[in-house]
C-alpha cells in the first residue's frame, strides 16, 4: 500500500551515484525509497561534484554544485527557491562540501526559503573550532536535523547544544532481503564449499584491514577453507593522493603471511544488487575500523540488517548496534582477537546462528520502507513547524528594531597583551611573539579603550589595557625627529629608525582620543603634550591616509580644547590638501581621492565628512559623502552584501579590482565612516551601509563564513578566496571590537529615537 503525505516536492542535497562513496549512495538510495513509499510526492536530487564536468548522472539529479565554488551553492538556493520546493534534505558530512570545514554550504542554506532537515553523517566529539561553529550554524539553520544512532543524538545537545526537540533518530536505510543459507550465493562467486569472510567499502588505511590479515594465518590453521573477500575500490581521494600504495600493501602482507590463496580482492565498486549478493554469501561480516568516531556506518547496518553475524572494531555506531550479544566487538588494532572471535564463532554454529537471526529481526526496522515514512514524518514536522526565519540578513531600517549584535568579548585581546603592548600577530588565537609589537596596533588598542572607558565595561581589563598602551606610545616618540617609532621586538628593541607617515597619522588619533575622552586629569596632560609635539611634522607629510588619520585626532583633541589655533590651523592646511586630492582624480566613473583603492579607503571621505561638518564647510562634507557613496557602491557585490576592496592587488583606475584577500580593517573603516554619515545627516540609509558592512564579519560576505570568533571576541586575518585566514591577529581583532563598539552605539541611538517617537505619538 502506497503511502500519502501533504509534502508534494522535495529536494535531496549532497553526492550522487555514479560518484563513489558513501554518501552517494546514501543519498540515492534514501531519495529512491521516498520516491517509492510516496509516489505523488516529486523528489530530485542536488549533487555536489567533487571533479570538473561531474558525473553522468540520472535524470533525477535537477542541479548541480561545484564542490569549491562559493557562487554555485548560492546560484543551488535559487534553483531550490525557484523551483517551489517544499523540503530540502540535506546530507552532511563536513568532507563533501567546499570552503573551511565545509563551510560553503552555509551560503546555500541561508538563502533557502523552505524547511531544512539535516542528516548528520558525522557527529565529532571533538570539533575544531571551524568544525563546531559550521555544526551549529547547521542546526540553527535546520528545521529538523537527523542522526542514525542514540550517541548522535546526546552529542548534538551536549556539544553543539542542539534542542532536544528538533533531533529525529532514523536508522541508517537498509535493503529489504530475505534471510537465506550462505551457501546459495556462493556459487556466483566461486568459493562454493568455502567458509568466506567478508569487508566491503571504499578502501582507504583507516580501515584496518591489515589486522584481519594478520589474524588469518590462525583462522587459516584452524579452518584450512576460511575465504576473505574484500570487496571495494580504493577511495577517490586516496587514489588521487596516494594511488593504489594502501591495497597493494595489504596485497604483500597477504602474501607474507602465506594466506593470499584465501584473500580475494574486488577492485570493484559494486551496485546494490551485487552488494547484496556479496553479503548474502558471507558467514561471517568483520569491520576492523580504527577510528572510534564513526557514529555511522552504512556497510555495518547493511551485514547487520541482511542476519550476519558481525565482529567489528568498538566505534560508535558498532558498539551501539552490536551491545547486548547481537555482535562480536574486538579492540581496535588487534588482530589476534580478531582471529580469536572469527574462530570461536566459527566452531559454534549455534550463537552464529542466533546473533544471525536476532539481527535480522532487528534489521526489519531498519528496511528502506521504515527509513522512508520515518524520513516523511520528519519532513511534515518541519513543514508544520514553519520554515525558519528568513536566512538573509536583512536591512534594517530606523522603523524596524534593529537586530541583536554579537556579544562584547575581551578575551582574546587580553590574551594578546601583556606589560608592554599587544602583540600584533597571533597563530591562530595563540600570540606570535616573534613579530613583537607595532605603534599601529597600539594606537587601535588605545582608541577601543578609550571608547569601552566611556561604556564603563570591564573597568580593570580597560584601565590596564590604555595604560600600557600611553606608556607604549609615549616610549615610541622620538623627541629628536618628532616622530614615532612603530615595530618592537618581544625583547623591547626599536626594529626601526622612524615608523611610517600612516602609522605618525593614527597615533595622532590616538592621542587626539586620549584628549577628549580620559576622564583622569594627568593622564589627559601627558597625551595632549605628546600631541602636540608630534603634530606639527604632518605637515611635511605626503600620504593622504596620514592626513586622514590626523584630521580624525584633530578632531577629537578640538572637541576639548577648541581653542588651539595651531592645531585648527592644521586641520585647514589637512582638509584643503584631501579636497585638492579629490578634485584633481576624479573621473566619469571614478570618484576618489587617487588613482587607485588600497587600504583603510572609507577613511579618506570620513575625515573630509568629520572636518566638514565640525567646520561648518558644507561642501566639504558633501565631498566626502560624494566619496563615501561611491566607494560603497563598488563595494557591494551582486548579491547585495559587502565585498572590500582586496589586498591582493587593490584596484587601479581602468584595471581590474582585487576581490581577494579582504581585510577586517576595511570593513571596519566603511562601519566608522558610514556611521559618521549617519549621526550627520540622519539619513538611515548610511546606517543601513554601516549594517551591511558589519555583517562581513558575521557571515554576509562571499564565503558566506564568520569571520569574527564568536568565542573569544576575535577576528581572522582576513577572507581567502577559499577560505578564511585562521589567525586572529591585533590588527583584525581591534577592527572587529571597534566596528561592533560603534555599531552597538548606534544602535542604542536608534532605539532612543523609536522610543522617543512611539512616546510623541
Amino acid at each position: 500500500m502506497k503511502e500519502t503525505s501533504k509534502v508534494h516536492k522535495i529536494a535531496f542535497v549532497g553526492d550522487y551515484l555514479p560518484r563513489k562513496c558513501g554518501i552517494a549512495t546514501f543519498t540515492s538510495d534514501v531519495l529512491a525509497s521516498v520516491a517509492t513509499a510516496y509516489p505523488e510526492s516529486q523528489c530530485f536530487a542536488v549533487a555536489v561534484n567533487d571533479v570538473k564536468g561531474g558525473y553522468d548522472y540520472p535524470e533525477v539529479v535537477s542541479f548541480e554544485i561545484e564542490e569549491q565554488d562559493l557562487s554555485s551553492y548560492l546560484r543551488a538556493a535559487d534553483f531550490l527557491n525557484m523551483s517551489n520546493v517544499d523540503v530540502v534534505c540535506l546530507q552532511h558530512e563536513f568532507g563533501i562540501y567546499g570552503g573551511t570545514a565545509g563551510g560553503h554550504i552555509l551560503a546555500m542554506l541561508r538563502d533557502l526559503r523552505m524547511p531544512i532537515v539535516t542528516t548528520f553523517h558525522t557527529v565529532l566529539q571533538e570539533p575544531k573550532a571551524d568544525q563546531r561553529r559550521v555544526m551549529r550554524e547547521l542546526i540553527s539553520l535546520s528545521t529538523r536535523v537527523v542522526v542514525m544512532a542514540e550517541r548522535g543524538r546526546d552529542m548534538l545537545q551536549e556539544i553543539y547544544q542542539a534542542p532536544p526537540g528538533k533531533i529525529d533518530l532514523i536508522p541508517h536505510g537498509i535493503p529489504d532481503v530475505a534471510f537465506v543459507d550462505p551457501t546459495y550465493f556462493k556459487d556466483q562467486f566461486g568459493v562454493e564449499g568455502k567458509t568466506v569472510l567478508l569487508t566491503f567499502g571504499l578502501l582507504s588505511p583507516n580501515k584496518g584491514i591489515e589486522y584481519v590479515l594478520d589474524a588469518l594465518p590462525e583462522i587459516v590453521a584452524k579452518f584450512p577453507d576460511v575465504v576473505y573477500i574484500v570487496l571495494g575500490a580504493t577511495h577517490p581521494n586516496e587514489v588521487r593522493n596516494h594511488g593504489e600504495a594502501y591495497r597493494l600493501s595489504l596485497e604483500i602482507l597477504a602474501r607474507k603471511n602465506k594466506v593470499e590463496k584465501n584473500v580475494i580482492f574486488y577492485d570493484q565498486f559494486v551496485d546494490l544488487e551485487n552488494l547484496t549478493e556479496f553479503i548474502g554469501a558471507a558467514d561471517l561480516y568483520i569491520t576492523p575500523y580504527l577510528n572510534e568516531a564513526q557514529i555511522t556506518s552504512g556497510t555495518l547496518a547493511y551485514t547487520f540488517g541482511a542476519g550476519k553475524a558481525v565482529i567489528s572494531t568498538p566505534y560508535w555506531h558498532a558498539a551501539e548496534l552490536l551491545a547486548d550479544d547481537r555482535g562480536v566487538l574486538v579492540p581496535f588494532a588487534d588482530a589476534a582477537a580478531i582471529a580469536r572471535e572469527v574462530i570461536g564463532l566459527l566452531r559454534d554454529d549455534n550463537r552464529r546462528n542466533a546473533m544471525r537471526k536476532n539481527a535480522y529481526r532487528i534489521g526489519r526496522d531498519m528496511v528502506w520502507s521504515s527509513a522512508a515514512r520515518q524520513y516523511m514524518q520528519a519532513f511534515e514536522a518541519s513543514r508544520n513547524e514553519g520554515a525558519p526565519l528568513s536566512r538573509k540578513f536583512q536591512v534594517k531600517t530606523l522603523d524596524q528594531k534593529p537586530r541583536e549584535l554579537p556579544k562584547l568579548k575581551l578575551g582574546h585581546l587580553s590574551r594578546m597583551t601583556d606589560s608592554t603592548g599587544v602583540f600584533q600577530h597571533a597563530i591562530f588565537s595563540v600570540p606570535n611573539f616573534t613579530e613583537g609589537y607595532c605603534s599601529d596596533d597600539i594606537s587601535r588598542a588605545f582608541i577601543l579603550g578609550m571608547q569601552l572607558t566611556e561604556t564603563g565595561e570591564n573597568p580593570e581589563l580597560v584601565e590596564s589595557l590604555v595604560t600600557t598602551c600611553a606608556a607604549f606610545l609615549h616610549h615610541a616618540f622620538i623627541a629628536d625627529t618628532k616622530r614615532f617609532h612603530n615595530h618592537m621586538s618581544f625583547d623591547r628593541r626599536w626594529l626601526d629608525d622612524c615608523g611610517s607617515e600612516d602609522c605618525h597619522g593614527r597615533v595622532l588619533w590616538a592621542l587626539g582620543a586620549g584628549v577628549r575622552q580620559s576622564q583622569v586629569r594627568s593622564f589627559q596632560m601627558m597625551v595632549g603634550q605628546l600631541f602636540t609635539l608630534a603634530l606639527p611634522v604632518v605637515a611635511e607629510f605626503t600620504s593622504p591616509r596620514a592626513w586622514a588619520f590626523a584630521l580624525m585626532g584633530i578632531h577629537q583633541y578640538l572637541h576639548r580644547m577648541g581653542g588651539d589655533s595651531l592645531v585648527t590651523q592644521t586641520r585647514e592646511l589637512l582638509v584643503n590638501r584631501l579636497m585638492g586630492l579629490f578634485e584633481r582624480n576624479t573621473h566619469p566613473g571614478w570618484c576618489w581621492f587617487e588613482e587607485s583603492l588600497s587600504y583603510d579607503n572609507a577613511k579618506l571621505p570620513h575625515a573630509l565628512i568629520l572636518s566638514g561638518h565640525a567646520t561648518g564647510r558644507e561642501d566639504v562634507c558633501e565631498t566626502g559623502l560624494r566619496a563615501l557613496r561611491w566607494l560603497n557602491d563598488v563595494q557591494i557585490s551582486e548579491r547585495g552584501h559587502f565585498r572590500p576592496i582586496g589586498s591582493n592587488g587593490f584596484y587601479q583606475r581602468d584595471g581590474a579590482r582585487a576581490n581577494y584577500d579582504q581585510q577586517p580593517i576595511e570593513a571596519q573603516a566603511m562601519v566608522s565612516a558610514c556611521l559618521e554619515a549617519y549621526r550627520i545627516t540622519g539619513d538611515s540609509w548610511w546606517y543601513d551601509q554601516a549594517q551591511r558592512a558589519f555583517d562581513w564579519f558575521i557571515g554576509w560576505n562571499d564565503l558566506g563564513l564568520e569571520v569574527y570568533s564568536s568565542e573569544n571576541g576575535g577576528c581572522r586575518d582576513g577572507l581567502h578566496v577559499d577560505r578564511v585566514n585562521g589567525n586572529q591577529g591585533a590588527e583584525s581583532t581591534l577592527a572587529f571590537l571597534l566596528a561592533l563598539v560603534e555599531m552597538r552605539e548606534a544602535q542604542a541611538m536608534v532605539l532612543s529615537f523609536q522610543d522617543s517617537i512611539a512616546v510623541s505619538a
